[in-house]
């Protein structure tokens, strides 16, 4: 059976609706850089989604040609996460989505290095026919956090987050948000086919 992380490391994936913390391991991504409203048509966010799962899927069906990857096993694609900020801010203003960064990526399994990644970018590309150069390899390292699952539409997340941030501060702790550590969103429902009120997002956010 294929290696699922949303099952087997379920910590990550599957917190409570009450706020809990985590030491979140180092992890490997594949990443787009982007900014302004992710909601727009032809966002840069909505065509950093396309690029990933080209490049995610590329790894994972390498298993039927002729390229051997070190290590390799095959695995479910983990699902879509973001890290999100707005310039001169530590708190996201969610009325004002045009002022979004943000970082696009999904998580890849250890075995993936540098040269499998620059290998996965040329053969998506060269199938796809289209330009994969703004996809990078990253290593992150959130470290201490707090997460909560969150149930209900993106818009009403403000709610969810302040839950967290209470929590945050009933524990005698505070966010810690800087340059390499954001609020993280990981999207565990596919919102074309569920309906908004039931979509289950994952919400992180750094503490010390």
């Amino acid at each position: 059976m294929p290696y699922d992380f949303k099952k087997e490391q379920r910590t990550l994936y599957h917190p409570g609706k009450r706020p809990t913390l985590i030491d979140v391991p180092t992890m490997k991504y594949i990443a787009v850089r982007g900014q302004g409203d992710p909601n727009q048509p032809d966002s840069e966010y909505k065509c950093s989604i396309q690029e990933l799962y080209s490049v995610a899927y590329t790894i994972k069906m390498s298993k039927k040609g002729t390229h051997q990857i070190p290590g390799y096993f095959d695995f479910v694609v983990p699902p879509l996460e973001g890290f999100w900020w707005q310039e001169g801010n530590e708190a996201i203003d969610f009325t004002r989505k045009d002022r979004f960064r943000f970082i696009s990526c999904i998580r890849m399994p250890d075995f993936v290095d540098q040269a499998t990644f620059d290998w996965a970018v040329q053969t998506a590309s060269a199938k796809k026919q289209f330009d994969l150069t703004n996809v990078e390899f990253l290593t992150i390292e959130e470290g201490r956090c707090a997460q909560v699952m969150h149930v209900g539409t993106y818009d009403d997340e403000p709610a969810t987050i302040a839950k967290l941030t209470e929590f945050v501060a009933k524990n005698g702790l505070q966010p810690d948000y800087s340059a390499t550590r954001r609020h993280h969103e990981i999207y565990l429902s596919d919102p074309r086919r569920t309906k908004p009120e039931n979509c289950k997002t994952v919400i992180r956010i750094p503490v010390k």
